[in-house]
């Protein structure tokens, strides 16, 4: 297989060239190891630890039209300070809102003892990637400007489909140019709409050799999402271009992951493909709103022996 580092050929025919060369993902094989691992049980005190740690991955995540700046101070509050009662909780790995209401998220962490949590903005006309790039940079420096320091974009889905690599390549470049040091760049593949793993694979190599900081399954907004095969796929794509490169990739799961229960299978799927190093906020998130409450209420029946009675979380 071709090394990414003897790679320079960005045009199209150069990059189909590239990823033709790429092994193919075997379908059954990857679904049966992700089921697999699926299946691992997670003793207490591993359990107790998973749970923190997934807390401390996730992307508290609000991106609907009805969204208001009172539930965007609401949604931080909770970043910030996920079970009032229980200072022991991490905080979340950031707040993701929409480009308009960044600002907002902003200046509520900063002001509230959250100036450490990021705010990730979606950008690039997310979720549909149905503009021009002209469009997409200036929504993406909208997103810097108002104090974005993550920016998740969404590819081309329909270039990417068509062939049109050298045009998704470049787009997430000039993106990448954009947040220059001032922000990571997470890049959203859609892998709903990519319909095979080979794809899932290619686009995964296509974003990183880009510039992507993170790859990421999906907007949340089609189905199927982040299931484990998918994401199984996407982390060995990640671990073979740290082999290629010696550069570490994050990954960020989101789309389907709603309980405690989905959350440590994502874990498990880290450890057993990458390993510990990416058992961190830093290469590893997770994508979703209502899985905290779920990992709260478990925190709280390993630490109580009880669950807590419905109004323990907030309703977001």
């Amino acid at each position: 297989m071709t090394s990414v580092l003897d790679h320079s050929d960005s045009t199209d025919s150069g990059l189909k060239k590239f990823l033709a060369s790429l092994s193919g993902v075997d379908k059954v094989g990857i679904e049966a190891r992700a089921t697999m691992l699926g299946t691992r049980s997670i003793k207490t005190s591993s359990k107790a630890w998973a749970i923190d740690t997934a807390i401390s991955m996730v992307d508290l995540t609000t991106l609907e039209g009805a969204d208001t700046p009172g539930k965007i101070r609401a949604l931080c509050e909770k970043a910030i300070r996920p079970d009032p009662t229980d200072v022991t909780v991490p905080s979340v790995g950031a707040v993701c809102v929409y480009n308009d209401l960044v600002k907002i998220a902003r200046s509520h962490l900063d002001a509230n003892n959250g100036k450490d949590i990021p705010v990730a903005a979606v950008t690039t006309a997310f979720p549909s990637g149905r503009a021009t790039l002209a469009v997409k940079v200036r929504d993406t420096q909208d997103a810097l400007d108002n104090g974005a320091t993550e920016i998740d974009m969404v590819i081309d889905r329909g270039a990417f489909l068509s062939g049109s690599y050298g045009e998704v390549f470049e787009e997430i470049r000039a993106i990448k140019v954009v947040c220059k040091d001032r922000a990571h760049l997470k890049v959203i593949l859609e892998t709903g709409e990519l319909v095979t793993y080979d794809n899932v694979k290619k686009a995964s190599f296509l974003a990183m050799m880009a510039g992507a900081d993170f790859i990421k399954t999906s907007t949340g907004k089609v189905s199927p999402a982040a299931t484990p095969a998918v994401v199984l796929t996407m982390l060995e794509a990640v671990r073979d271009y740290y082999e290629m490169t010696g550069h570490r990739i994050g990954v960020k799961a989101a789309g389907g992951i709603r309980t405690t229960k989905d959350a440590v299978k994502q874990l498990v799927l880290v450890n057993e493909t990458v390993g510990q190093e990416w058992l961190t906020p830093s290469l590893f998130r997770i994508g979703a709103s209502a899985l905290l409450n779920d990992l709260l209420l478990q925190r709280m029946k390993l630490r109580t022996g009880h669950y807590a009675s419905a109004n323990y979380v907030t309703v977001d």
